[in-house]
């Protein structure tokens, strides 16, 4: 099945083909990427291929474009407004490509949520990685951050963090407009097509995608199970994700049954006799309610030990080249083996 078309057409060729090098490199992205220069080679390829998107500035629309059969056009703009364009959204152009792009897919989102179900995205399997553990103070989100962005390097990754407390504005260093609770709220109004609605939420952080965390404890603890799975199958058969890391807390709803659907759980330890205690209190309460098998999928991990930037705003970006990195590329090199 081949993937819907998003062209676009800029008559800054600099621009243009910058712009689609960037959604190329964006490999959760559920469309087939088209670049134009001119618009009379996008009139030229649209009279033989159907346009889903189409993303023009506002100099090189014209009517010509206005009478094509596209399914929706949103205006690049330069921030000087264009007569005669008012019927259709537009984006800023000179702003960060990620930005553009979250921008488009909130706009394509409004419309298209409430078209029928999507068929699947025919793509490998998606791999769900879980880092869990029951402690406290022992790296985990660390870890988890870390393992992601190694991933991304060669994968479509997503990276959702289900913990109360995450602190993601001040460790980003940012303030978000939509983050994971706005997601749920959509799963629990059983939104069609769910991962457009998802696109116009993605954050990204060396070439990992992440939605931002709950700002509410509230809004994971009153999550039910049957919310959780129903986001993750829409994940697993909708979007473009390869891999799925989960950045697990000790607020969800039975949460044996989210490690259970997690190809492998990585869960951080430490030696002290106190921690020790703790661990054994989990895994024989995995056994007392007949989840065996997680224990089977569970590689526990000793971290090294880890200096981070003094700034928290570098903290994230930097992990991959610490000694985190090192330890996770030989962590994932030991699992393939």
């Amino acid at each position: 099945m081949r993937k819907n078309i998003f062209a676009v057409c800029d008559l800054e060729v600099d621009y243009a083909y910058n712009f689609m090098d960037y959604l190329n490199q964006k490999k959760n992205i559920p469309f087939e990427i088209q670049a134009f220069t001119n618009v009379q080679n996008l009139i030229a390829y649209g009279k033989e291929n159907y346009i889903e998107l189409l993303l023009i500035s506002g100099k090189a629309m014209c009517r010509e474009v206005r009478e094509m059969d596209i399914g929706k056009i949103i205006i690049l703009s330069e921030g000087v407004h264009s007569p005669g364009l008012d019927q259709f959204p537009s984006v800023y152009k000179y702003q960060s490509s990620s930005d553009v792009i979250r921008e488009v897919m909130a706009c394509y989102g409004e419309e298209k949520a409430v078209l029928p179900v999507q068929f699947p995205v025919l793509k490998k399997t998606t791999e769900i990685l879980g880092v869990y553990s029951p402690l406290g103070r022992c790296l985990k989100t660390s870890l988890a951050l870390t393992l992601g962005q190694v991933l991304a390097k060669d994968h479509a990754v997503l990276y959702l963090n289900l913990e109360e407390y995450a602190g993601f504005e001040e460790l980003m260093g940012k303030g978000f407009d939509h983050n994971l609770s706005d997601l749920l709220y959509y799963v629990r109004q059983e939104s069609q097509n769910l991962t457009v609605r998802m696109n116009s939420m993605i954050q990204t952080i060396n070439n990992l995608d992440y939605i931002p965390p709950v700002q509410t404890p509230s809004d994971i603890l009153g999550t039910p199970w049957k919310d959780w799975e129903r986001l993750l199958d829409e994940l697993v058969m909708h979007s473009s994700y390869e891999v799925i890391v989960l950045d697990i807390g000790n607020g969800i709803e039975e949460l044996f049954q989210l490690l259970n659907r997690c190809r492998r759980v990585y869960m951080p330890v430490l030696n002290d006799a106190v921690s020790v205690c703790k661990m054994a209190q989990f895994e024989n309460l995995l056994r007392i309610w007949d989840y065996p098998q997680v224990l089977s999928k569970t590689v526990k991990v000793r971290l090294p030990f880890h200096v981070g930037p003094a700034s928290p705003e570098k903290y994230a970006e930097q992990l991959p080249w610490s000694e985190l990195g090192d330890y996770v590329r030989d962590l994932l090199r030991k699992d393939i083996e």
